[in-house]
C-alpha cells in the first residue's frame, strides 16, 4: 500500500512547496471556497470578478484592434492559465503591452455544456477542446490555451501546437473534511471523481471505498459538493489548486508511487495556425522544452494505448538528477481489479522519449490482452 508524502516532498521536476494553509488533518468545519485572485496589471480580481473583469475586457477591446486573441474556456482555472499566457506575452514582447493588444475570447466547450453525464458516457474526443480548435481554424482567435490533459494525441489539421509553458506539480490532491488520508476513511465511504484514472487506482489499493463517479464541474464546485456532504473526500490536481491559488483546501498530497497521474497533467499547451509565422514565433519565446519533450513522451504513450476517457491509463515522464528521462506508464481494469505497470529510461531528447513512450505502451497492451478494459 502507498504511503501519503508530505505535502513538503515534491516528485514534480519542478517542486514548489505547498502551502495546505488553516486545515488541520481532522476536525475542521469546512473547506475555504473563497474565490481565486488574479492579477491583470494594478488591478486584482477575485472569482466571478475575474469572469466580470474579462467580460469588460472584451467589450472595450471590440472598439481596439487586438494584435493577439487568446481563445480559453470560461472556467476560473481556464481564464487563470489563460491570463498566465498573457502575462508571459507581455513580459517578453513590448508591443503586446499596449493596452488592447491582447483580448481573451471565452468559448465554451462541449464538455463545459454537458455537466450532467460522465465524461465517458458522452463519447468522443475533444470535449474541451474542439470548440476553441474551430475557432483557431476559422480565424476567430490567434492562440489557443489548452490543459494538455485535455488535448487528444491528434491536432486538427491546419493547427501545431509549439508550446508547453513550464509544468506545475503533476501529483494529485486528497481533500477530506474528516480524513487525513484514504487508510483512515471508514469502509463505505464515497469519494467524488469523475476520473476512471483515479478511480480504478484508488479502488486497487482501498477496495473498501466507492466512488461516486459523475462528479463533475469546476474546481469551486467539486469542493462546494464536498462541503455539502455530498462526498466524503475528493481528488483534485494539485496544479490547478496552485494556479487558482486555493492550496489551503488540501489535506495531503499523494506521491507519484500512491497515485500516477494523467498523461500531461499540469500542463499548459499553446496552439496556433501553422501557417501563422507570427504567432508560432511569439510562442517559441515562452516554450519550455523540457516541459514540452516530457509531454511528448507521456503522449506518445497514451497514442499507442489508444486512450480514451473509457480507458483508465497515467502516464508520467521526468528527468532524474543524472539528466536521463524516467517514464512511468499505467493502465488500469475500470474496476481497479487489475493494474499493470511499466517504467523506461533513456536519454531526455525527443526522438529517444518517443520510442520509450511508444514503447511502453506496446508492453502494457500485449500484457492486456482483447477486453482487458471491458470489465
Amino acid at each position: 500500500m502507498g504511503v501519503l508524502s508530505s505535502p513538503s516532498v515534491s516528485h514534480s521536476p519542478m517542486p514548489r512547496p505547498c502551502n495546505v494553509g488553516s486545515l488541520s488533518f481532522l476536525g475542521f468545519s469546512s473547506l475555504s471556497l473563497k474565490p481565486p485572485t488574479f492579477s491583470n496589471g494594478a488591478k486584482k480580481f477575485h472569482g466571478v470578478g475575474l469572469i466580470r473583469a474579462v467580460a469588460a475586457e472584451q467589450q472595450v477591446e471590440k472598439t481596439k484592434v487586438a494584435l493577439l486573441r487568446i481563445g480559453t474556456r470560461g472556467s476560473p482555472l481556464a481564464l487563470a492559465q489563460a491570463h498566465e499566457t498573457r502575462d508571459k506575452l507581455m513580459a517578453s514582447h513590448p508591443e503586446l503591452a499596449e493596452d488592447g493588444a491582447i483580448q481573451i475570447v471565452v468559448i465554451k466547450t462541449t464538455g463545459d455544456k454537458i455537466l450532467s453525464q460522465p465524461l465517458a458516457d458522452i463519447g468522443g474526443k475533444g470535449l474541451f477542446t474542439k470548440e476553441i480548435d474551430d475557432a483557431l481554424i476559422n480565424g476567430d482567435i490567434d492562440i489557443a490555451v489548452h490543459s494538455m490533459k485535455d488535448v487528444p494525441t491528434y491536432l486538427p489539421e491546419k493547427t501545431i501546437l509549439p508550446c508547453n509553458l513550464p509544468r506545475e506539480d503533476v501529483r494529485d490532491a486528497f481533500i477530506s473534511l474528516s480524513a487525513g488520508s484514504f487508510a483512515e476513511l471508514p469502509a463505505g465511504s464515497i469519494i467524488g471523481t469523475a476520473s476512471l484514472r483515479r478511480k480504478s487506482q484508488l479502488l486497487n489499493r482501498y477496495p473498501s471505498l466507492k466512488v461516486l463517479e459523475n462528479f463533475r464541474g469546476n474546481v469551486q464546485t467539486r469542493l462546494r459538493k464536498l462541503n455539502e456532504g455530498v462526498v466524503q473526500a475528493t481528488l483534485l490536481a494539485l496544479a490547478g489548486l496552485r494556479r487558482l491559488n486555493m492550496t489551503e483546501n488540501v489535506t495531503s498530497i499523494l506521491s507519484i508511487d500512491e497515485m500516477l497521474p494523467a498523461v500531461a497533467q499540469g500542463a499548459i499547451g499553446i496552439a496556433c495556425r501553422s501557417d501563422d509565422d507570427i504567432m508560432a514565433n511569439y510562442l517559441a519565446s515562452l516554450n519550455h522544452e523540457e516541459t514540452r519533450l516530457a509531454v511528448v513522451c507521456e503522449r506518445a504513450f497514451l497514442e499507442t494505448l489508444d486512450g480514451s476517457c473509457r480507458t483508465p491509463i497515467a502516464g508520467y515522464a521526468s528527468r532524474d538528477e543524472d539528466g536521463n528521462c524516467i517514464f512511468k506508464g499505467l493502465v488500469a481494469s475500470p474496476d481497479g481489479t487489475r493494474v499493470l505497470e511499466t517504467s523506461r529510461r533513456g536519454p531526455y531528447a525527443i526522438e529517444d522519449m518517443i520510442a520509450m513512450g511508444k514503447d511502453a505502451g506496446q508492453e502494457l497492451l500485449s500484457r492486456a490482452g482483447p477486453g482487458f478494459f471491458d470489465s
